[in-house]
This record gives structure tokens, C-alpha cells and sequence, in this order.
């Protein structure tokens, strides 16, 4: 019998290998349906059911930011429920790409080296011992005034419109 314990450890499992984890760590994790409601922000690849498109978010993340971690606070189980209560951080090493609802590249923000730690609640939802369903409450606005994309200077917009240039056209590159 699967216990709230077991879940809560397998909540905390998803969490860690975002950070580090290969591609097998999230297939031994994540149901084959998995849905991560965050993913209409993220590249198309991470919009995938499952955990190839959980995978890809971490590329995703890990591409952006470099020291990337999540410290645990809290951790509680309800039923097939589990909520990690974390802080993310790390240091903004990468250009951060946003994506539109059609998978088109909304905005790239170059890297400012600085370094962010903001809380996060993850939401995770547990079906055949699997996490099946993630989605998440994020202080988005505290990482954008600590990286310093917020409120920009004139020098980082104009960054900023080269880097979604760049995405652009990478995106459009990789397409073909």
C-alpha cells in the first residue's frame, strides 16, 4: 500500500531532478500522461504530455540559469494531493526565453549574471504511484526585480530586443 509519505517523497523527487536529473530520473518519476500546466509559457518540446515534456522544462530552465536549486520548506499530502512549499534560485547565466500561446517566441531576456531566490509552491497531483498532473504559484515578479529585468534599464531593453531577435530566428532555423 502506497502511504502519504511515499508520495510526499516522490513529490520532492520530481523537485530535485529539475535541477540535475537525467532523462531516465524523470521517466522513473512521472506518469506517461503527465500534464505540467505551467508548460504554455515554455518551449513547444515542454508542452508534451509526459516526462519528455517535463524533461525539456528542465533543459529549458537549466539552459537559463546555472546553480539552479530548489530549497524545501514544507511538504503536505492529502490524498493523491501533494504541495511543496520551495525557494527557487539560482544565477541568470543564459537567455530566458518566454513562448506564446502558439509556441512562438514572445521574449528572450539576456543574462544578467545576478542571482535570484523566490518562493514557489509546486502542486502535484499522484496516480499510479506516478506524479501525473504539476502546476505551480510562483512570485514571477520578485525573480524579474532580482535579476534586474524590472524595471528595466534602457541598455537591457535594447539586450532585450536583440536576445528575442536572436531566439526568433533560432527558432525559426531550428523549425526547418
Amino acid at each position: 500500500m502506497v502511504t502519504s509519505t511515499d508520495y510526499r517523497a516522490l513529490a520532492l523527487r520530481s523537485i530535485e531532478i529539475m535541477a540535475t536529473g537525467a532523462e531516465a530520473d524523470f521517466h522513473a518519476v512521472l506518469h506517461p500522461e503527465a500534464t505540467n500546466r505551467e508548460a504554455i509559457d515554455e518551449p513547444p518540446a515542454c508542452r508534451v504530455p509526459g516526462p519528455s515534456g517535463f524533461y525539456a522544462t528542465a533543459l529549458w530552465l537549466r539552459a537559463a540559469y546555472s546553480d539552479l536549486r530548489w530549497e524545501v520548506h514544507e511538504v503536505v499530502a492529502d490524498g493523491d494531493l501533494v504541495v511543496v512549499r520551495t525557494t527557487m534560485s539560482g544565477r541568470h547565466t543564459g537567455p530566458f526565453v518566454t513562448y506564446d500561446a502558439e509556441g512562438e517566441v514572445e521574449q528572450a531576456f539576456p543574462p544578467t549574471g545576478k542571482t535570484f531566490a523566490t518562493t514557489q509552491t509546486h502542486w502535484l497531483r499522484i496516480a499510479d504511484e506516478l506524479v501525473i498532473e504539476h502546476w505551480a504559484n510562483r512570485d514571477d515578479l520578485g525573480t524579474a526585480k532580482q535579476l534586474a529585468w524590472v524595471p528595466p534599464t534602457p541598455a537591457y531593453l535594447v539586450r532585450m530586443a536583440r536576445a528575442t531577435r536572436a531566439a526568433r530566428r533560432a527558432a525559426r532555423r531550428d523549425a526547418r
